[in-house]
């Protein structure tokens, strides 16, 4: 067992670790910018490609439902949320903005497995554009250092 007073660094070692994806397809050319980038993260990070479970989903709105199902596996130290809501003209925004971000945390919260939420809510294209990479990278890292975070307590 790790000690809880480690430095990030040695946090974000994926070695070991099994890893869940699950991406809407919904705005697909902005999300497979997100998942591309964070699977590239996670194997910098150590985590084998084989580790790596990803599925898709129509859009935000299931992204919980399909987190749910991995997270009941227990096959997994952590779990990756991949999607993209762009402000329309209506409130239905703020609708799946609002549900897709609290399905995710119910779901990491009823299962206690960490979730990184890379669903990128965004006024328009062209800003989701500009962080997906980053948004991508992030996740990994955050689904990584969390994992082995919960690894020291348990």
């Amino acid at each position: 067992m790790r000690h809880a007073d480690q430095g990030e660094a040695s946090r974000l070692d994926g070695r070991n670790l099994r890893i869940g994806i699950v991406q809407a397809r919904f705005n697909r050319a902005l999300t497979d910018r997100v998942a591309v980038a964070c699977r590239a993260e996670l194997a910098a990070l150590g985590v084998a490609a084989d580790a790596v479970a990803h599925v898709q989903v129509p859009g935000a709105l299931e992204i919980g439902v399909a987190l749910a199902a991995l997270a009941e596996s227990d096959d997994f130290d952590a779990l990756v949320a991949i999607g993209c809501v762009i402000r329309g003209e209506t409130y239905h925004f703020e609708l799946v903005a609002n549900e897709s971000g609290a399905a995710v945390t119910r779901v990491s919260l009823d299962h206690d497995v960490p979730i990184a939420n890379a669903v990128l809510t965004c006024e328009n294209e062209a800003q989701a554009a500009e962080r997906a990479e980053d948004k991508g990278r992030d996740a990994a890292r955050v689904a990584v250092e969390m994992a082995n975070l919960l690894d020291d307590w348990s």
